[in-house]
């Protein structure tokens, strides 16, 4: 025998004695509604255990209150920061986040946002540059709202937020060149994303007008164990470098240790190390990596109240592109210039 899954707002009416759409105001925020008939809706629906239908009644707007969050890398320190703090500010502000993993490379990101558009989905948060551009016409062509995260598309109408990654990677050259370093490293995954290739191209340009060069050594995803790789690549060289600059902390965890424990060398005295991401690792004492703070909390902060403008019209005032700048957070693994 099959139990009943939900009380409808006409079953309350009838237990609290009232109309069923006295029941549609006392749950309508700003609703007229007299304080007696409110005690005697809220009292039956405690006792049915009446839950609002918030999904049919936004369907009746024409709006379901969910956000599609698709993102790559999930697992890694950053991304799930950034998740974490875009769940708990779409929660706040009344949505419903709908998760699609991008790890993967077999259509199943297609077939998953496919679901979601057929449950109507509100708007999409990209937070990586990994889905192919695609899948952001995809949203459009549907009547979604977008917001891209460190993504360089260039289709009208989505919110854009970037970070100053070129210009952070310039700052790393000049940290370098005044900590006396003189032979530049860059070392990166292979995932080729915007963010990261600025990052790389920022620090070459600087090196650049420095008048040196950099060795550049893609490996792999961006995760600790390729920055093991890149370090036994990079420092069997017969010209060492003496600094590199890792483009996330994982890598240059991954980098500094077997720099340390394979190598036999110093950090920061015989090699300085930066990153990029200013995880939880990169502050503890056997790393106390310099690196550069991403604004997680302000890069939430400004996707949700996008969202919330109700405007999405491309030659309207609203903002449509935004440039962030990432903290240099200063720790040991630069020496002092």
């Amino acid at each position: 025998m099959s139990s009943k899954l939900f009380v409808s707002a006409q079953e309350v009416a009838e237990k609290a004695g009232v109309s069923r759409s006295a029941v549609s105001r006392t749950f309508t925020p700003g609703a007229s509604v007299s304080a007696e008939t409110r005690r005697r809706v809220l009292e039956a629906a405690e006792a049915l255990g009446y839950h609002v239908n918030h999904l049919a009644r936004g369907l009746m707007r024409n709006e379901s209150g969910i956000v599609c969050l698709i993102v790559s890398d999930v697992a890694t320190p950053y991304r799930s920061a950034l998740l974490r703090e875009l769940t708990i500010q779409l929660q706040n502000a009344g949505k419903v986040a709908m998760f699609i993993n991008t790890d993967r490379s077999d259509g199943s990101v297609d077939r998953a946002l496919q679901q979601a558009i057929r449950y109507r989905a509100d708007a999409s948060i990209i937070l990586s540059g990994l889905p192919d551009k695609s899948i952001t016409q995809l949203c459009l062509r549907n009547g979604q709202r977008l917001v891209l995260i460190n993504r360089d598309d260039d289709q009208p109408g989505p919110l854009k937020i970037n970070l100053d990654d070129f210009e952070s990677g310039g700052r790393v050259a000049t940290a370098f060149f005044r900590a006396g370093c003189r032979s530049l490293a860059f070392a990166n995954s292979e995932a080729g994303t915007p963010s990261l290739m600025r990052r790389e191209h920022g620090f070459v340009a600087a090196a650049a007008k420095l008048g040196l060069d950099v060795t550049v050594e893609r490996h792999g995803s961006t995760g600790y164990e390729a920055g093991k790789v890149l370090a036994q690549r990079m420092l069997t060289r017969a010209e060492r470098p003496d600094a590199v600059f890792c483009a996330t902390d994982l890598l240059a965890c991954g980098f500094m240790d077997a720099a340390r424990h394979q190598f036999g060398l110093s950090i920061p005295h015989q090699l300085c190390v930066a990153g990029f991401d200013d995880i939880e690792q990169a502050s503890w004492s056997s790393f106390d990596l310099t690196t550069f703070a991403q604004p997680v909390m302000t890069i939430a902060t400004r996707a949700v109240e996008w969202l919330g403008s109700g405007r999405d019209d491309a030659t309207s005032e609203v903002e449509h592109s935004v440039r962030l700048t990432a903290e240099l957070i200063w720790r040991g693994s630069i020496r002092a210039g």
